[in-house]
């Protein structure tokens, strides 16, 4: 077999030649096509790695809410007061990485890590299915738990505490207006680094690293962070 023909073999559709200048337009369309394919329950799932206050590394499954291309950042919800909320706490910086095995595709992002402004957590919030809302509040995140009952009873206290309308959350849960626990909110992963990978025969996958510059500023909103000039190469597999 001569050389073209064996690359012809090998060398399947992989990542654009030459590479693109930001990989943000690229990791938006896998993601958009993972959701739409409907090949998987949670095509946004994202293991999301941190560092927690005693420096040992953790790592679990989050629902990414948005990949915003202009920014540059992913966003996620969660208790604030949890483990991954403390160990952001302790060190804002985390990694993320999206995998879907149907179109043998990966998207890794790290960076640092900021709160959402309120406005942006309030608005998601108030999307969400009122079990799940009124679940924020009754939940404290991470901390021992005696029995199924007991967490079945702190629902009860938050249905208390809120005043809510049992009938009305049976009937209309929807439309009841349950406000957004101030220890429950968004989290932006802002990408300093991103690394798409496409799987490939022979395990000659396609890989590429993005990497930029970020500058810190303090908006009336809260700490965002300015992305410089993409700079990507491509990786031995």
């Amino acid at each position: 077999m001569n050389l073209d023909a064996f690359t012809g073999l090998m060398d399947e559709a992989q990542l654009p030649d030459p590479l693109p200048e930001s990989p943000m337009p690229l990791a938006r369309q896998w993601l958009d096509e993972a959701v739409a394919s409907a090949h998987q329950p949670n095509p946004t799932a994202m293991t999301l790695a941190t560092i927690g206050p005693d420096g040992v590394p953790g790592a679990r499954i989050v629902l990414c809410r948005d990949l915003r291309v202009q920014e540059g950042c992913a966003v996620f919800y969660t208790n604030y007061d949890g483990d991954k909320g403390q160990a952001l706490e302790a060190n804002p910086v985390a990694a993320l990485c999206f995998h879907w095995d149907h179109t043998e595709r990966q998207v890794r992002l790290t960076g640092p890590v900021t709160r959402s402004p309120a406005a942006e957590s309030d608005a998601y919030f108030a999307t969400r299915a009122w079990e799940s809302r009124l679940g924020a509040w009754a939940s404290r995140q991470s901390r021992p738990l005696e029995s199924r009952q007991q967490l079945l009873e702190q629902v009860v206290d938050a249905i208390t505490t809120l005043k809510l309308d049992v009938g009305a959350l049976m009937t209309r849960g929807r439309e009841v207006v349950i406000p957004r626990p101030p220890h429950w909110g968004g989290y932006r992963v802002w990408a300093s680094s991103v690394e798409l990978w496409v799987g490939g025969k022979g395990r000659l996958h396609d890989r590429a690293r993005w990497t930029r510059p970020l500058t810190r500023e303090t908006t009336p909103e809260g700490v965002v962070y300015r992305g410089g000039a993409w700079s990507g190469t491509r990786l031995q597999p």
